[in-house]
């Protein structure tokens, strides 16, 4: 395992630069600048104040200067300077990192316990009425859009039962007493993370029911149920947990689409996250933030990957050899 991760970490760092490289290049093609912005905001107009904020935006540079620059600060952790939040691009991320990283572990969580569970339900129970429920159930959840479940969740328990609030990560005037604080995130988070969850759960339960009925049918489980041993332990131990391999697979490729999908739901629900920031980063040219998040996607990406790859040598001992 430690050979593993020692590979992985090493191939990690070409991985790591390329995305930089890409990013940066796409940035610099992309229409607009911060300066635009800026003047646009305050007026300015003057040829001479336009060349200063050039030079101290290092935009009068050379492009290729500008990203072996950009490389050297990133290997530094420095990230640039954020005007819109008039603090560094890193502090603005960490800031908004706790957020987003609540909501997609607890999405997550959401779509690998509904999604696997209702893969064993549908694979242990094929071609009843159970197997019919979880595949409908499966094709709308797949089908609607996050942001649609989202506004319908709203309406719902939000508007119509009043259960729930419609939006934001804390009440205004929030009450006090950290179980009272944690409670009251928690009661904000379900909304978001259901609606982003029930994409992913559709997935994993596709896929986890046609593992199972392929795993049910190998010689192993025939041997299982040939030495007595009884129905549920042969499902959980032996067929389920074989079942898990391609779902855990799944999971580590799908971590970059589930923070690009909590944009567009942190968009729906106020949620204060990286997704927001990465959006008003966008509007306002702001690219040094929008370098920023990139960055840090990319290496949330390769760390849960390479905790997946750990993972999956732990469940399969034949990747050990």
């Amino acid at each position: 395992m430690i050979q593993i991760l020692r590979r992985r970490l090493l191939q990690a760092i070409p991985l790591l630069l390329g995305v930089i490289v890409m990013n940066f290049l796409l940035m610099q093609a992309a229409p607009g600048t911060l300066l635009d912005v800026i003047s646009a905001d305050q007026q300015i107009t003057d040829a001479a104040t336009l060349e200063r904020l050039r030079a101290t935006f290092g935009i009068d540079q050379p492009v290729w200067v500008q990203l072996l620059h950009y490389i050297g600060a990133v290997a530094r952790l420095d990230f640039g300077f954020s005007y819109r939040q008039n603090m560094p691009v890193a502090q603005a991320i960490l800031e908004r990192l706790p957020a987003t990283l609540l909501l997609m572990v607890s999405a997550l969580g959401i779509a690998v316990l509904l999604g696997v569970s209702a893969g064993i339900v549908a694979a242990t129970k094929v071609h009843t009425i159970w197997d019919a429920v979880v595949s409908v159930a499966v094709v709308v959840c797949f089908a609607a859009p996050s942001f649609w479940l989202g506004i319908m969740l709203i309406i719902l328990f939000a508007v119509q039962l009043g259960w729930l609030p419609v939006g934001g990560m804390r009440s205004v005037g929030g009450p006090a007493g950290l179980f009272a604080a944690w409670r009251d995130v928690g009661a904000h988070l379900v909304l978001p993370a259901v609606s982003l969850g029930l994409f992913y759960a559709a997935i994993y339960a596709r896929l986890m029911r046609a593992s199972m009925l392929e795993v049910a049918s190998l010689d192993f489980v025939r041997t299982a149920r040939a030495k007595g041993l009884g129905r549920l332990r042969v499902i959980l131990a032996h067929v389920a947990r074989n079942a898990l391999l391609p779902v855990v697979t799944l999971l580590g490729l799908q971590l970059g689409t589930v923070l690009g999908g909590s944009v567009v739901v942190e968009s729906v629900f106020g949620w204060p996250g990286i997704g927001t920031l990465l959006f008003d980063s966008v509007s306002s040219r702001n690219y040094p933030v929008v370098l920023g998040v990139l960055v840090m996607s990319a290496v949330v990406v390769i760390v849960v990957n390479i905790v997946v790859d750990l993972a999956y040598h732990r469940l399969d001992p034949r990747t050990r050899g």
